[in-house]
């Protein structure tokens, strides 16, 4: 299974991402071993969503990444 997440870092910034483990994931964001978020500590999960194809979920992370896709995760996912 492979996820794709938004987490909400402490500047109100959502940061998107996927891993075929999100637990452990969440633990390397929260111990400042993903440099993009080290700063911004700590984060929360806020969505997540599961694929069983690794390509498929790539492709949702990378729309989810684009000016549409970030209003649709905002209309959608965040409140």
């Amino acid at each position: 299974m492979y996820y794709v997440y938004l987490l909400r870092l402490v500047n109100n910034y959502i940061y998107t991402g996927s891993t075929p483990n999100l637990k452990r994931r969440l633990g390397q964001h929260n111990k400042g071993l993903c440099i993009s978020t080290r700063d911004f500590r700590p984060v929360k999960l806020v969505w997540y969503c599961v694929f069983s194809d690794k390509l498929l979920a790539r492709r949702f992370e990378d729309y989810l990444k684009t000016g549409s896709g970030q209003a649709f995760r905002n209309k959608r996912f965040l409140r």
